[in-house]
């Protein structure tokens, strides 16, 4: 009787999967890129901690962004957007969170600004970045417009749609730690790494106002 290896049926399934009409693989490969590259509070934190620690002492955190944007993605497909179709203030609630977070991680990367270059004080951590990930509504948007409809219903779906994200997620995160340490190495002579720091701190609290604004408009 002929033996069929693990790795033929999950190849088989895998191009089952891409091929289908409910995951279209291109079209998930670069929205989902296109939506990591854009400047957002995730990877305005990146920026800065690799501004803070360099491109090796920053890659830990990465693992944050990643696990926080799937937890987020997961939640909100498969409890918080079949509750938001009849609890509205679900979704304000959320967001409305994330905007105040926001402000407290702003205002804690202004605080350090001036005092990290002679006292080594770190104001982003693996917790901070964890819960802004957590809380960025760009996972929302991963959620309801990107990943399959069917990702919800069918795991096999979800995790490939996962496994992509994840080796989508990781280069770019690790992109912007590199933007980050390249300022602090004096590659880009010209950017005074303090002001930069509060620039970011203002950035954070620029989104903050957009969510809030989109939120209670």
């Amino acid at each position: 009787m002929p033996t069929v290896s693990f790795h033929a049926v999950l190849g088989s399934n895998l191009y089952q999967i891409l091929m289908t009409s409910d995951f279209n693989f291109p079209i998930f490969a670069m929205s989902t890129a296109v939506i990591l590259l854009t400047p957002g509070p995730t990877n305005t934190l990146l920026a800065a901690v690799g501004l803070e620690r360099g491109a090796r002492g920053a890659l830990p955190l990465i693992a944050c962004e990643l696990f926080g944007y799937l937890i987020a993605i997961s939640v909100w497909g498969a409890v918080l957007a079949p509750l938001q179709s009849s609890y509205p203030w679900v979704a304000i609630l959320v967001r409305a969170a994330s905007s105040l977070y926001l402000v407290y991680i702003a205002v804690m990367v202004w605080r350090t600004a001036s005092v990290q270059a002679t006292s080594g004080q770190r104001s982003i951590g693996s917790r901070a970045l964890f819960v802004a990930t957590l809380l960025n509504p760009k996972a929302l948007l991963f959620s309801s417009a990107i990943f399959p409809i069917v990702a919800s219903d069918n795991m096999q779906v979800y995790l490939t749609a996962t496994a992509l994200f994840s080796c989508l997620l990781i280069p770019i995160g690790i992109a912007w730690t590199m933007f980050g340490a390249a300022l602090a190495n004096g590659r880009l002579k010209f950017v005074d790494r303090v002001k930069l720091q509060r620039a970011t701190a203002l950035v954070l609290c620029a989104f903050s106002a957009s969510i809030a604004w989109a939120t209670f408009r």
